[in-house]
């Protein structure tokens, strides 16, 4: 069995701009179109790279941080290794069950409670309703919510949904997990936890892409750090301390 959990092999991603825009929805493609119908005039579109030509690969216990300016693509590369998008051409693969955290809000029913959400969750990534049963103390008892456990989400603040989901990718035991600075929006004490929670993944052998702009976070839990620039590859090292 392969020891790569994650690889990479010249993954790009295009969008194209509109009117300050990204073109990335067939509601978007449906109205350009129909504006093409009606002979109606269409703003030029312009291509964006926000990746280009990305190859790297992790192995199982790999901790890879992320980080460059704004814009730079890091977003766009852990939404196509968690599947939201896909490349323009290249090729990935991801072993294992996977843990993403790359947008607040993302992959929970707004008008489902925490408690709903968790199974929801927990089924998409094929945890039974038995395992969901054994681990939900566990998610209950880390993300500290008390009563709005069991309210609906959309009642939730930012720092609320990171603590839900943290610990549901937490607590349903992913081999690979995916961070993008959401940590960030939530208090002091909880990053505490997500941490040595973190620390404790990377123990167990775990594979992580962790996303920042605090370098001294990324320094202190990542082995490997990668630069992205302009949606390349600018530079890419080891960290000793890690």
């Amino acid at each position: 069995m392969s020891d790569i959990t994650i690889e990479l092999n010249n993954v790009a991603k295009r969008y194209w701009l509109r009117r300050g825009w990204y073109v990335t929805s067939i509601r978007d493609e449906m109205e350009r179109l129909t504006a093409r119908l009606l002979r109606r005039q269409v703003a030029p579109r312009e291509e964006f790279w926000a990746l280009r030509d990305i190859t790297f690969s992790l192995k199982r216990g790999d901790v890879l941080g992320l980080v460059g300016p704004n814009g730079a693509g890091k977003s766009t590369l852990l939404k196509i290794l968690s599947r939201v998008t896909v490349p323009t051409y290249g090729s990935f693969v991801v072993n294992g069950r996977l843990g993403a955290l790359i947008e607040i809000g993302a992959g929970f029913h707004p008008d489902f409670s925490g408690r709903e959400n968790v199974y929801l969750n927990a089924s998409l990534l094929g945890l039974s309703r038995k395992e969901t049963d054994r681990v939900l103390p566990e998610i209950i008892a880390f993300a500290e919510l008390g009563d709005f456990f069991d309210a609906a989400v959309k009642t939730y603040s930012s720092g609320m949904y990171t603590r839900l989901a943290f610990s549901v990718a937490a607590f349903v035991d992913p081999d690979v997990l995916l961070i993008d600075e959401i940590l960030a929006v939530g208090d002091e004490y909880f990053q505490r936890k997500c941490y040595a929670k973190l620390n404790e993944f990377r123990s167990r052998g775990k594979t992580i892409c962790f996303v920042s702009h605090d370098l001294a976070a990324v320094e202190r839990l990542c082995r490997r750090g990668l630069l992205l620039e302009h949606g390349t590859v600018r530079a890419e090292g080891v960290f000793t301390t890690a």
